[in-house]
């Protein structure tokens, strides 16, 4: 038996499709900020703008100097907080060291309306209450939700098991499974025995940045695998999963890259959307 391989491109396509008529009309703009040159975020901001351009959003693209200090950064947010015509914006992560230790700082500092990242405190609150509430969710695990509703694999009643507990994918996901009726388990690096709980999940969502520390042998069989993690090596992008191995006896399985990324990427546009939506409402 091979898996199914749940492609994030596709899914993504569907889902900018169906925004693409809601931006004509509301014509949002999403602004991102990149501090400094880090490599891996040159390469997803360019995702961000081209799915930007695939939906006909408006965008922009503010490249912050590497040295910049944490008042000139806050001012800059601030502007971006009173912009009228800035719908929403994200302050592109990892930061230079200088300002790693400000990040929970820097995100509480951007307004709820506008953090289409979904990483506030009061967007990540809401999505704890019920699927009625995450209007603003964190894009990563809206993308997960998203991925799996495109290809109908249910969720409800099924057992999930979540390795990676961030504030920005693990407890999210944990939380928007479980507003739909999964029953969950989240592991991390103090997890004893971790196979023993991972073979337990008919869905498992490996979000570590890891290379392949998911093997064959810790996987149940017929199990649908969600890989959110992502490491770097000379040979390119790496996923969590052994993706190999794995997908001989896994149900369904998503690949790195082309799973999540590009879920991760279209959940951001529609966030976007819905906050103009919000805005225009409120």
């Amino acid at each position: 038996m091979s898996a199914q391989i749940l492609s994030g491109r596709e899914a993504a396509d569907a889902l900018l499709a169906k925004l693409k008529p809601e931006v004509k009309k509301l014509d949002p703009k999403l602004v991102i900020v990149q501090v400094g040159d880090h490599p891996a975020s040159a390469s997803y901001i360019k995702q961000k703008l081209k799915s930007c351009d695939a939906v006909g959003m408006r965008h922009e693209h503010m490249h912050l100097d590497a040295k910049i200090s944490l008042d000139k950064l806050m001012q800059t947010i601030d502007k971006l907080n009173t912009d009228a015509d800035v719908t929403g914006f994200i302050v592109q992560l990892p930061l230079p060291k200088h300002l790693e230790a400000s990040v929970p700082q820097i995100i509480k500092a951007i307004d709820p309306k506008k953090d289409v990242d979904g990483f506030g405190a009061y967007n990540l609150g809401k999505t704890f209450l019920s699927v009625d509430f995450e209007h603003l969710p964190p894009a990563t695990p809206a993308g997960v939700i998203e991925l799996l509703s495109y290809y109908k694999i249910p969720i409800e009643g099924k057992h999930a098991v979540i390795v990676g507990r961030s504030n920005i994918v693990g407890k999210p996901l944990a939380v928007m499974l479980l507003n739909r009726g999964a029953t969950i388990t989240v592991c991390h690096s103090r997890t004893k025995d971790l196979t023993s709980i991972t073979k337990q999940a008919d869905i498992l969502c490996a979000a570590v940045g890891k290379a392949k520390m998911i093997t064959k042998d810790m996987v149940k069989p017929g199990a649908v695998i969600i890989d959110i993690g992502v490491s770097r090596d000379e040979e390119g992008l790496k996923g969590d999963v052994d993706f190999e191995a794995v997908q001989e006896i896994a149900s369904a399985i998503t690949p790195v890259p082309g799973g999540v990324g590009p879920m991760t990427v279209a959940s951001l546009i529609r966030n976007c959307v819905r906050a103009k939506e919000r805005q225009l409402s409120h």
